[in-house]
């Protein structure tokens, strides 16, 4: 009796564990929960940080209608956070504080290298994606080239401005290491280097001969110019780069679908205040490679290990 009792109950174990094996087992109920904001796959919101391109008035209402057109157009809540120098941003995106994030072309690429941060959009001047780093001097300057100056460099106070800055920092740094008169703030065969933190900041610097030349965004110092910021009668460019492509707009951890819907706001944007803002004349779609030459210009100053 014992015997078929106990065949009987192994033989009952072993159909459950068969059944339980092919998933045709009893089950236990989950109740329903709500799914978290990566189940789905879509981005819940955007938070993005923004360089200080333009130290104006008018900056925080740009911010606030761009945040406004975007939350409109994608169709997800945003938030926008100007930080006060290029490196904040880069560390905002590392630490996930920002999900998206518009950066000067260095600082983009340091981002790419150290976050994967991807470009997404730039924004467009007089029609073009691109801009120079410039030199500039007062009108009243005896330097009327940039050889001229280095003629006479023992004399001179050169400006820079964010040392994080594509254009007013990388790009002419490595112009002037390539002629052999500049090696970093401490070593140089100039009177004086200083950093001024900011393009406007270098552009009144020289207009109130402060220093002897500085180093800006050409597009930044042509706006300067238009909007009265500046007496544009008071200068003279010494010095031009190469093109250099726009400062982009990146994203990281954004799914594909968003990313569409960002691009297509950018392009819609016709608002005044927020071109303004940014320098710019319209948007246009940007991808990584077109950053090319700046992180090829990164790697030989050593910024990009």
């Amino acid at each position: 009796m014992f015997n078929q009792v106990f065949r009987g109950i192994s033989l009952s174990l072993i159909l459950i564990l068969l059944l339980t094996a092919c998933g045709g087992g009893p089950q236990q109920a989950i109740p329903d929960q709500p799914a978290e904001a990566g189940d789905t796959g879509k981005t819940p919101s955007l938070t993005i940080g923004v360089i200080p391109s333009l130290n104006q008035g008018k900056m925080q209402e740009a911010i606030k209608k761009l945040g406004s057109h975007l939350e409109q157009e994608v169709g997800i809540a945003v938030k926008i956070d100007v930080y006060p120098d290029y490196n904040g941003v880069v560390e905002a995106m590392n630490f996930g504080q920002v999900n998206m994030a518009y950066y000067g072309p260095l600082t983009y690429v340091i981002a790419h290298h150290e976050s994967g941060a991807e470009a997404i959009m730039t924004q467009l001047v007089k029609g073009e994606p691109y801009y120079y780093s410039y030199i500039i001097a007062h009108k009243d300057s005896p330097y009327n080239s940039l050889d001229e100056m280095l003629n006479d460099k023992e004399q001179v106070t050169f400006a820079f401005g964010d040392p994080n800055s594509t254009s007013g920092s990388l790009i002419p740094g490595l112009e002037l290491k390539d002629r052999g008169v500049y090696r970093n703030n401490n070593d140089h065969d100039f009177k004086n280097v200083i950093f001024t933190g900011g393009h406007d900041a270098t552009a009144l610097a020289v207009e109130n001969k402060q220093v002897d030349a500085g180093a800006i965004d050409s597009a930044i110092f042509d706006t300067l110019k238009e909007g009265g910021k500046i007496n544009g009668d008071l200068y003279k460019v010494i010095w031009q780069s190469e093109k250099l492509f726009q400062y982009p707009w990146a994203v990281k951890d954004v799914d594909q679908e968003t990313v569409s819907k960002i691009q297509e706001a950018f392009l819609k944007v016709t608002d005044q205040d927020i071109l303004d803002a940014f320098a710019a004349t319209g948007f246009t779609k940007a991808q990584n490679s077109d950053y090319e030459a700046i992180r090829r210009a990164a790697e030989q100053d050593g910024r990009l290990k």
